[in-house]
């Protein structure tokens, strides 16, 4: 049975806040698929909202223990 009691947190494999990297880990996908997708998604959305996401998820996502 899979542990239920992960948490998400930013992540120390970071290249800007760690954001990214903690989303891919937490939900255990490839860390350079995340950004790449999420970069792609960005744009696609004229960067604001996901700069804005990004931005918010810096600020509430705790740093790894």
């Amino acid at each position: 049975m899979e542990n239920l009691s992960r948490k998400l947190t930013k992540s120390n494999n970071k290249m800007l806040a760690g954001v990214c990297a903690g989303l891919a880990e937490y939900l255990g996908w490839d860390i350079t698929l995340l950004r790449v997708v999420y970069l792609i998604l960005s744009m696609f959305t004229a960067a604001f909202p996901g700069l804005l996401l990004y931005i918010l998820l810096c600020i509430v996502m705790p740093q790894p223990e």
